[in-house]
């Protein structure tokens, strides 16, 4: 991977050249669409810490929710942040963005789909074929293993299949270690957001499972979502609505490995079969909407309405038929 070499200082008037490992997509050789899956890996670390959390604490079944809570709700948050925060009638990496106003258009790179989506569908595959069935149904430490080594070969075809001519991108010493610091806060307010669904579920009588589906998923959420909001309002559009993909990538495989080493079992399956079902859904919907949506590739606002609805039906059918609340 080509890295690019530029002056960052000077110490003397004689520039101090170094070269770091941290370097955005663009300065990597790689398309906007496999840059979204670097950004990802930083989004994602709130649920990761999430399940290390539950794990050392013996409640894997907040991390189960948490997980497939934020996977359920993060493509149609995201989708409609970044659709939100580009309505605004300037975007410099977006030269027919003035047409795109007119037409309703978030444009995406159609790379995202077949970058992106399809191969997390297959991952999302991979996981439900180790977790669900009735022989050796929740998770074990082999299952961690196994999707461990699915996240390696997703982020290897990201970026090989991703692969552009370098621009050279200067990242400062600064700018590096307050993105080491973000990420080590993400990580302890993860440890808070467990401790505080704990006491959440327990007080209101609910199972940590539905703590996880519905306290401690959206805000395990919100960083994506953040990053999303200010990435898209910087033009950069494809990068902030692949880096949700990039996240659940990492989710639905690293994450799942703490859960897997302590081992965890399924308590409702009901509940969890059916949130596979719409956690599937919405990148086969990410997919279709980008590669096929009509003769521009991205999302239009029917397209993200129908995103939020689905995950509204998602939340109608748990709480009506999963739960029996109603």
């Amino acid at each position: 991977m080509p890295f690019c070499w530029r002056p960052s200082s000077r110490r003397n008037g004689v520039p101090i050249i170094w070269r770091s490992p941290f370097v955005s997509c663009a300065s990597s050789g790689l398309s906007a669409a496999a840059g979204g899956s670097l950004i990802g890996i930083a989004t994602a670390s709130p649920e990761v810490g999430v399940n290390v959390t539950s794990a050392v604490r013996g409640v894997t079944d907040i991390g189960l929710g948490a997980m497939l809570g934020s996977t359920a709700i993060g493509i149609p948050a995201l989708v409609s942040v970044g659709y939100l925060a580009t309505r605004r009638r300037d975007i410099p990496d977006d030269p027919g963005h003035q047409q795109h106003l007119r037409e309703h258009l978030l444009r995406v790179d159609p790379k995202a789909a077949t970058v992106q989506a399809l191969p997390y569908l297959g991952i999302l595959a991979l996981a439900a074929l180790l977790i669900l069935p009735a022989p050796w149904q929740g998770l074990q430490p082999i299952d961690g293993g196994v999707l461990l080594a699915a996240y390696v070969a997703y982020a290897a075809q990201a970026f090989f299949r991703g692969r552009e001519k370098p621009e050279q991108v200067e990242w400062s010493r600064r700018g590096i270690w307050m993105a080491v610091a973000g990420v080590g806060v993400l990580a302890l307010g993860a440890y808070f957001t467990v401790i505080s669904t704990q006491n959440l579920v327990q007080a209101f009588g609910i199972s940590p499972i539905i703590g996880g589906l519905f306290i401690t998923a959206p805000v395990a959420a919100l960083p994506e979502i953040f990053a999303s909001w200010k990435v898209s309002r910087s033009g950069q559009i494809t990068p902030a609505l692949t880096n949700i993909i990039g996240d659940h990538a990492m989710t639905m495989t690293v994450g799942f490995l703490p859960l897997a080493l302590v081992g965890t079992q399924i308590g409702n399956f009901r509940l969890v079969w059916v949130s596979f079902v719409f956690v599937a859904l919405m990148p086969a919907l990410y997919a279709a909407f980008v590669r096929w949506g009509g003769s521009e590739s991205g999302f239009r606002r029917w397209q993200v309405l129908s995103l939020v609805g689905v995950y509204a039906t998602y939340v109608a059918v748990v709480v009506v038929w999963v739960l029996e609340l109603v």
